[in-house]
C-alpha cells in the first residue's frame, strides 16, 4: 500500500508539473501585407468640352418667347451670346435652329411664327459673328411640343427656338 501511495503521489506531482509547464514560445508569423487598392482615375467633372452636353450646359440650347412674339428678350439675347461664344470656340460645329410654338392657333400660323422665331435667333447669332453657312433653320410650329399638358407653364415652355448641334461636336 505504501507503494501505491508513493505511485499516486508521483502521478499527482507529474500531472501538476505538466499543468504548470509553459509551452515553448513560437515565433510570431508576420502579418501579410495588404493588397494595394487600385482606384480608377477620377472622372472629369462636368461635360466634355466641345460636346453637345457642354453646349447645352454652358451655353444653353434654347431661348423662349412671349405669346405670339418672335422678338428676343434680354434673357434670350444673353443665351444666344453664350451660344455664339461657344460656336466661335468650336468652328467645326454646325447647328440647326428649330422654331417651336404652343398648341394654340392654326397649324399654318404656328409654322410661320416658328420660322420667325428660328430666324430671329439665327440673325442674332450672325450679328455676333457666327458664319451663316453654319446655321440651318426649321419651323416645327406646334408639331413637336416638349410639354404635352394644356397649361400656361407648358405653353410657355413650348414657345422656343431650340439650337441643335448637327455636326462637329466632340463625342
Amino acid at each position: 500500500m505504501k507503494r501505491l501511495s508513493i505511485l499516486a503521489a508521483l502521478a499527482l506531482s507529474a500531472s501538476l508539473a505538466a499543468c504548470a509547464s509553459q509551452p515553448e514560445p513560437v515565433a510570431p508569423t508576420p502579418e501579410p501585407e495588404p493588397a494595394p487598392v487600385y482606384e480608377p482615375a477620377p472622372e472629369p467633372a462636368g461635360p466634355i468640352p466641345g460636346s453637345e452636353e457642354d453646349f447645352e450646359v454652358n451655353a444653353g440650347d434654347r431661348v423662349f418667347f412671349a405669346l405670339d412674339q418672335h422678338t428676343l428678350s434680354s434673357e434670350a439675347r444673353a443665351t444666344l451670346r453664350r451660344q455664339a461664344a461657344w460656336l466661335s470656340s468650336y468652328p467645326q460645329a454646325r447647328i440647326l435652329i428649330a422654331g417651336n410654338c404652343d398648341e394654340r392657333g392654326t397649324r399654318e400660323y404656328n409654322l410661320a411664327l416658328g420660322a420667325r422665331r428660328a430666324n430671329a435667333a439665327r440673325d442674332f447669332l450672325v450679328s455676333q459673328g457666327v458664319d451663316p453657312s453654319r446655321i440651318s433653320t426649321v419651323s416645327y410650329g406646334k408639331e413637336r411640343p416638349t410639354c404635352n399638358r394644356s397649361t400656361q407653364e407648358c405653353w410657355a415652355t413650348n414657345r422656343n427656338a431650340m439650337t441643335i448641334i448637327q455636326s462637329g461636336a466632340v463625342s
